[in-house]
This record gives structure tokens, sequence and C-alpha cells, in this order.
């Protein structure tokens, strides 16, 4: 009996390979920016609630703070921290992290309802929280902008309400 083969998936318009393609990186790169800085501005609201001089939440005393602060950081932070110095690792953690890790934490944190949904999720990944893109069009599926060469320089647009045009 003669083998059959699995028609290859595709999603944004890209196929999903194994390993990673050119497109699959230069999307994935292109989301990973919109969720950095979504999560840059989370986080921004959070520390604006305090001086950058106040000490750090205790961990009896949950904080909303302290909930986003442990999606990205590896570690916890006590008594004697300032808000100042865990903002600087928290930045740190989050410039250092790698896609496949920023696509579950991203995924989690918008369950949460801490960021908002993306325009495009991440590709090749196999395990997410919940599916946290937010684009709809008539058809069902939208084109990666990485897929057109020409009108693209890998930022989305600052009025972008998820219409094609915004790429062109």
């Amino acid at each position: 009996m003669p083998k059959i083969k699995k028609k290859p998936e595709v999603k944004y318009g890209i196929q999903i390979t194994k390993p990673f393609s050119k497109d699959m990186y230069g999307h994935n790169d292109m989301v990973a920016k919109e969720m950095k800085s979504n999560i840059i501005k989370a986080w921004e609201v959070e520390i604006n609630k305090f001086n950058m001089d106040d000490e750090w939440p205790s961990e009896s005393k949950i904080d909303h703070i302290v909930e986003v602060q442990r999606q990205v950081c590896a570690v916890g932070y006590g008594d004697g921290y300032t808000i100042d110095e865990v903002s600087k690792d928290f930045l740190q953690e989050l410039e250092d992290m790698a896609n496949w890790q920023l696509h579950e934490v991203y995924s989690y944190m918008c369950f949460k309802g801490y960021v908002p949904r993306t325009s495009f999720m991440m590709l090749g990944f196999e395990w997410q929280k919940h599916e946290y893109d937010g684009r709809f069009a008539s058809n069902g599926e939208m084109t990666s902008p990485v897929l057109e060469s020409e009108g693209y320089d890998g930022a989305l647009n600052e009025n972008f309400d998820g219409r094609e045009e915004y790429y062109k």
C-alpha cells in the first residue's frame, strides 16, 4: 500500500517546515518585535504605579507587577530590591528571550489579559496556552508581511488596524 503524503501546513502564506525556513524566521522575528513592545508597555503601566526607588513588593503581597515580572524573569525578587533594579533585570531578560520562549510566555500573558493580542502568531512552535493573534480576514487567513518584498520595512504601521493596505 503506498504511503499517503501529508499535505504541507501553511499559515499566513508561509509553509511550515522543520528546520525553519528563512520566511519563518523573518515572520517570527517580526512577531517577536510586536510581542516585546506589548510586554514593555504592560510593564511600564505597572512600574508607573511606583517610584523607581520604591521597594519591590514582598512575595507575601502578590501584586500585579509581580505577576508580570514572573512571566519574563527566571528568578523572583524579595525584600531589599528596588523597582528600578528589578526593572533593569526584567528588560534585559525580555531582550535576551528566545522566540520559542517568547511564544509560550506571550500566549500565557495574553490568556491572563496582561497583554493584547498580536497581529500574527509565531510559526513552527507546537504549544501555546491559547491563540493570541487577533487578525481575521474575510477569507479566513491573512498573508504575512515578510512575503511582500516591497513596501514592508519590518515595522508595523502605528495606525495598524488589521487591513492589508497598511503593508503596501
